[in-house]
């Protein structure tokens, strides 16, 4: 494996690898909100993804990039979401266990998911030093495989091929928008789009109240996302060493959107699109909102990074 980053080939290998442990998700369009916006959009819609979000790409093809003997005692994570669901789905998929670090604080529809797909979950206060800790107690009680949300690059190379299947589609995109946290889905859509779709633009949105990573390529160094505030619960984590360094080198810009603009383009796409979304899977819509100017008369592929929200606490 390339120690930078992966390789065309390795996209390649990985998407034929997690293939029937996925689906392939549509690409949908909306004449109204290309009306809204002034632009040709479509949405990848991985909140039609299994788990109900992008995750399931990477968590699959970093469990079956593991040999028999390192799955032997399972495979451990901590996460507050869509990942721990997708690993403890992938690893349900392949037969071996899954013990999964969740703060208490996680959203109760993620709690439940990683319950309803077998995986163990032992709980941790909500900062990262909590979770990492009770992870190495795991670590060393089980022998379990630690994989990271995004700090890996079977992970990195899994959340390729969301943005690979759209090139596989659209060979005439401007730009594709993916939304940023840890950045494994922007790292891989930005790999993506550098072996098969060289004359793509990639862009990453981010919540201006979790705006880590624009500060981070900003200044050209990783800022530690700190006390962040936003209604999308999904982009609250900052850019590792690995996803910094491929977003440094291949993304166009990183464009920040407040929460008001959030609701509104999820809003729409509920409205419009008779589809459920995510707050941090509206994020690009919401970037496209906010600067139509850059973005009228382009073809844009948006993507929708996931579905699952709690439908008792829904922002309007």
């Amino acid at each position: 494996m390339n120690s930078i980053f992966p390789s065309s080939n390795e996209i390649i290998a990985a998407h034929k690898r997690i293939e029937s442990f996925i689906h392939k998700t549509p690409i949908l369009t909306s004449r109204s909100i290309d009306a809204i916006t002034g632009t040709k959009l479509f949405f990848k819609c991985e909140n039609f993804q299994k788990v109900g979000a992008f995750k399931m790409r990477g968590a699959s093809n970093a469990i079956l990039s593991l040999s028999e003997q390192e799955l032997n005692k399972g495979v451990a994570t901590h996460s507050s979401g869509n990942h721990a669901a997708a690993i403890a789905l992938a690893a349900k998929l392949k037969g071996v266990k899954a013990f999964i670090v969740m703060p208490n604080s996680a959203p109760e529809i993620k709690k439940a998911a990683v319950k309803e797909y077998e995986g163990e979950i032992i709980y941790s206060e909500s900062t990262l030093t909590s979770r990492e800790a009770e992870l190495e107690k795991v670590l060393n009680r089980t022998g379990a495989v630690f994989i990271h949300p995004f700090n890996n690059n079977h992970v990195i190379e899994g959340q390729a091929t969301c943005a690979k299947e759209v090139f596989d589609e659209l060979n005439f995109l401007n730009f594709i928008i993916a939304p940023v946290g840890g950045g494994g889905l922007l790292s891989g859509t930005c790999l993506s789009a550098k072996y098969f779709s060289p004359h793509t633009k990639v862009i990453g949105a981010e919540p201006a109240g979790a705006d880590d990573a624009f500060k981070s390529i900003r200044d050209s160094k990783v800022y530690p996302s700190v006390n962040p505030n936003t209604i999308a619960d999904g982009l609250l984590t900052s850019l590792s060493d690995k996803t910094y360094n491929i977003i440094k080198q291949h993304v166009e810009s990183i464009l920040t959107v407040e929460d008001n603009l959030i609701i509104e383009a999820m809003k729409l796409i509920w409205e419009r699109m008779k589809i459920i979304v995510e707050p941090s899977g509206a994020v690009p819509l919401a970037v496209v909102l906010k600067h139509r100017e850059l973005f009228a008369g382009q073809n844009i592929c948006l993507i929708i990074s996931g579905g699952n929200i709690d439908l008792k606490k829904l922002p309007w």
